[in-house]
């Protein structure tokens, strides 16, 4: 298929990037000239494993970038992937969106038929109340649009694409034309399992839905198990070990029960916050999603309390290792690291920094702040470090160690492994 791909952040490369890789013939559009040059250069604008190989192998052939919206009417069908931020008060800012519908309706006049799909993450009733209108302003029923939303974790986004758990497609009722579409254009991918991916056809706000419960239930689930874990630190107790044991429980199951600092990046906590605010809005009080938000706000503070039981932090100077909200991303938004630090520096401390691929991204919160080349070089002469970030490299420290002032570690990834002559605290192990 002819597709088009509205926005080239860490969702829209990637499903651009896989969707040329499975031979479609995809464009993506962006209002950035410098992501556009580097995607038609063979480079990924954005960190995330295995998606620079599949921009540099169809670069050119299968996938190209451009600015002009006025390539859309030349495909079969849009994806729309646009950033919707939080808002303060927790709901979701669609006026890029709404921009991007109203300039690709605007070039979709005169069309016969296309489909847009909305792949941004929006609560339910956006699409029909805010998008709709914009996209088929003047070109009417000639223009489908469905949602697919996506589930990509950052860092795994390029696997979970090409193996999904399931396919989502929201249509309006009746519209087997955009039900078709979205079929066709993820055969490729369904024959490539063998016909083994669930797919899901619904209508659109429970398409969107899904993707919010997805992810609330997602971080609720961590949420539970830090909650969990910070009580079995107080009886001496390893909650690793009794994850490990309730993992095997089938209808727990072992996934996202590792306890430590908590959840960050662009999704749980703006997905959260949303469907919270449009919960309230519709009269509603979800207080357990809100329990799950209070937990994880909480610790990074409880990090710093355990290091307060080894070291004066008031001038000491301290090591964090992690900045992108996990391992495998540069990603540092809403990063459990941003807390961590600020509450160095209201206990007075100096602190110095470490990520293998986040330390720019990070410059944009704290350009004030010393940041180390190496794991090495940031614990050298350090009173204590504090691990935010899971990065496998962090695992393989050991005389490393050996170069601080006093050896203390306080670890919220489970990351170090303890050894003789180093004072060492798990978050809630």
């Amino acid at each position: 298929m002819d597709v088009s791909v509205v926005g080239s952040g860490y969702v829209g490369t990637t499903i651009a990037a896989c969707l040329a890789d499975l031979g479609h013939d995809v464009v993506a559009v962006d209002i950035d000239q410098d992501v556009v040059d580097a995607i038609n250069a063979g480079e990924s604008p954005i960190h995330e494993p295995g998606l620079d190989e599949r921009v540099a192998r169809t670069a050119g052939e299968t996938l190209r970038a451009t600015t002009d919206y006025e390539v859309v009417p030349e495909t079969d069908l849009t994806f729309l992937a646009i950033q919707t931020p939080s808002n303060a008060d927790g709901s979701i800012d669609t006026s890029a969106l709404e921009a991007a519908s109203e300039m690709t309706g605007d070039v979709l006049a005169g069309v016969d038929d296309h489909t847009v799909v909305v792949k941004s993450t929006v609560v339910p009733g956006v699409v029909e109340e805010r998008l709709e209108p914009r996209l088929q302003a003047e070109a009417d029923d000639a223009v489908s649009v469905a949602a697919n939303p996506e589930f990509q974790r950052e860092g795994s986004a390029v696997t979970d694409f090409l193996d999904p758990h399931k396919l989502v497609f929201g249509t309006a009722p009746g519209d087997e034309r955009a039900l078709a579409r979205l079929h066709e254009l993820y055969a490729p991918l369904v024959d490539r399992a063998d016909g083994d991916v669930p797919v899901v056809e619904t209508d659109v706000p429970t398409a969107m839905m899904t993707k919010y419960a997805n992810n609330a239930f997602l971080a609720a689930k961590v949420s539970l198990i830090n909650d969990l874990g910070n009580a079995c630190k107080e009886f001496g107790i390893d909650t690793y070990q009794v994850a490990d044991a309730i993992g095997l429980d089938d209808r727990i199951g072992a996934k996202f029960l590792r306890s430590g600092l908590g959840w960050g990046g662009s999704c749980f906590p703006k997905d959260v916050a949303a469907i919270i605010h449009a919960a309230k809005e519709n009269g509603y009080d979800p207080a357990m999603l809100e329990s799950a938000v209070d937990v994880n706000d909480r610790q990074p503070e409880r990090m710093l309390h355990l290091l307060e039981k080894h070291v004066d932090v008031d001038g000491a100077r301290v090591a964090v290792l992690g900045l992108a909200f996990k391992p495998g991303t540069d990603d540092v938004r809403n990063s459990r690291a941003i807390p961590v630090i600020d509450g160095l520096y209201d206990r007075g401390a100096t602190v110095v920094a470490y990520d293998p691929v986040a330390t720019e991204n990070m410059r944009e919160h704290f350009p004030d702040l010393e940041y180390a080349d190496s794991a090495a070089q940031a614990l050298a002469d350090a009173d204590a470090a504090v691990v935010t970030t899971g990065w496998d490299e962090f695992g393989a420290l050991d005389d490393e160690f050996d170069a601080m002032r006093s050896p203390v570690v306080i670890d919220g990834r489970r990351s170090v492994e303890p050894r003789d002559g180093l004072t060492y605290e798990g978050l809630t192990w």
